[in-house]
């Protein structure tokens, strides 16, 4: 069966794949820039072979928005070569062909990397999870008076613990390829997104919608980016803000 590698296992959505990993019996071995004893930059991946010796199949969640995932990418490819790993699970956006949107574009960049590797492959693609939502209307909520939000583009967040389910799913199983994609429950406007995230905590802002320009802004606006067909999740965004602020005062 082999350790099973989690890149980026102490993030997100990799620690809930570890923990998923873990309850059904398996060895995980966490990658990361602070995980010791395999604290690995994949940039330069120093230690990336003494961390996937031995490993059956790694499940690829780091990334960096700021840049960096294709070197890393096939930095892991490469290392993963030499370790004899059978199968390589890649965790993608949904939209990253049709949204011309500079991240997006890196991921499916890596896509192309993970499936001319030669190794086994899974992709899935999963729409933004609800964290991301909240972070993004937390931040515009900084401002006083108003919460902006971007004019006429929808969104389909996904529950994080249930696309950790999933991805657990496929990296124990055989490589599928490209798997269907999972989205959200609902396709929700920010401006519907932001004022449950008004009532859940309490605060009190005028939501305005600010239009802006742009292939990126209009294919977003397009829903180039949602997964209509595909929607998988359970969990809504009001689930996860009741968790968010119930951790919040219990902290």
């Amino acid at each position: 069966m082999g350790t099973i590698v989690v890149t980026g296992g102490t993030g997100t959505l990799g620690r809930h794949v570890t923990e998923r990993l873990r309850e059904a019996g398996r060895e995980v071995r966490v990658v990361s820039r602070s995980a010791a004893p395999y604290a690995v930059d994949l940039r330069d991946g120093r230690g990336l072979d003494a961390a996937l010796a031995g490993a059956g199949t790694v499940v690829h969640c780091a990334t960096a928005p700021s840049g960096g995932d294709e070197r890393a990418a096939r930095r892991l490819i490469d290392a993963a070569g030499r370790a004899g790993v059978a199968h390589l699970v890649y965790i993608s956006i949904v939209g990253v062909d049709r949204v011309p949107f500079g991240y997006y574009r890196t991921k499916l960049a890596v896509e192309g990397l993970v499936e001319r590797s030669g190794l086994g492959w899974t992709i899935l693609r999963t729409t933004q999870f609800h964290d991301l939502v909240l972070r993004v209307l937390e931040g515009a909520a900084r401002l006083p008076v108003l919460l902006p939000v971007l004019a006429g583009v929808p969104d389909q967040p996904v529950e994080v613990r249930e696309v950790a389910a999933r991805l657990a799913e496929l990296a124990l199983g055989e490589p599928a390829g490209r798997v269907p994609d999972m989205g959200g429950p609902e396709v929700r406007t920010m401006e519907d997104l932001a004022e449950a995230y008004l009532r859940a905590s309490g605060r009190r802002r005028r939501v305005v919608q600010v239009p802006l320009a742009g292939a990126s802004y209009r294919a977003f606006r397009a829903g180039g980016h949602l997964a209509r067909d595909r929607a998988v999740g359970t969990g809504t965004f009001e689930d996860h803000l009741r968790r968010h602020f119930a951790q919040g005062a219990r902290g």
